[in-house]
């Protein structure tokens, strides 16, 4: 038991030393230390970072950007999902728009946002917009995987309303909405960074790429890139420590 509890750690330990090995390698190969810095010098580079308060300042906006965006897109969604899993007509109904969002490469769908809203409005637009499939999907899957003996159960008792899909339809969905909210996560994290790099929204990650990528500091691009990648990690590992917490406080059943 104890065994398979290390087994995990080293395990990513050493995934991270395959992804420094390969960044090195691939500086080697390149011999091109301006575009392709070593390990060391991108670790050096993030620790700096690290020390700077306007770091943390571009970290607060384009995480903010990208949590209202997951908000925004969750809750569409359920919506769409919901409606998806339990009618054949609305899954039917709804499939070219999903298909149309998931289809629009990223930098026409901020083209248009663009043109039609304010800079500061894009990356919380796009971001969602395009995340709305990708949950929905989870969601409407989640539905129609739920064994129908199930939903008689309920459906001799109550018709469908909020408190049912509360109780009974997400907390049995409840693996595909992790695994949606962790792609959402990874996915939006680039989706709202690179519409701050197009609009140049301030004090954000996605201008500070651009300001970097400008001077040619492509050691601090490759911190920043690593800064993005540790949220992400935080973020999807989130849910996970929070129902470890609810077990810890949750009081034993009698």
């Amino acid at each position: 038991m104890r065994q398979n509890k290390l087994r995990e750690p080293i395990a990513l330990c050493l995934g991270i030393a395959l992804v420094a090995a390969l960044v090195q390698l691939a500086a080697w190969l390149k011999g091109a230390p301006l575009v392709f810095p070593s390990v060391g010098e991108i670790l050096r580079t993030f620790l700096c970072l690290l020390g700077e308060a306007e770091t943390w300042r571009r970290v607060g906006t384009t995480l903010l950007h990208l949590v209202l965006s997951l908000v925004f897109a969750g809750a569409g969604g359920l919506l769409f999902g919901t409606a998806m899993g339990l009618s054949d007509f609305c899954r039917t109904l709804l499939s070219p728009l999903m298909q149309f969002l998931r289809a629009t490469p990223m930098i026409v769908m901020a083209v248009i946002a663009m043109v039609l809203l304010p800079y500061d409005r894009v990356p919380l637009v796009v971001p969602s917009l395009l995340l709305i499939p990708l949950i929905s999907e989870a969601v409407g899957e989640g539905i129609r995987r739920i064994d129908p003996e199930l939903r008689d159960v309920w459906r001799l008792n109550s018709r469908f309303n909020a408190r049912i899909l509360l109780q009974v339809y997400l907390p049995l969905t409840a693996g595909y909405l992790r695994q949606a909210f962790a792609n959402a996560a990874g996915m939006g994290m680039k989706l709202a960074v690179t519409t701050e790099y197009l609009v140049q929204t301030r004090d954000s990650l996605g201008k500070a790429i651009f300001s970097s990528s400008y001077f040619n500091d492509y050691p601090e691009v490759y911190a920043y890139a690593l800064v993005m990648i540790l949220l992400v990690m935080l973020l999807t590992g989130l849910p996970g420590l929070f129902r470890a917490l609810l077990r810890r406080i949750r009081p034993p059943r009698s």
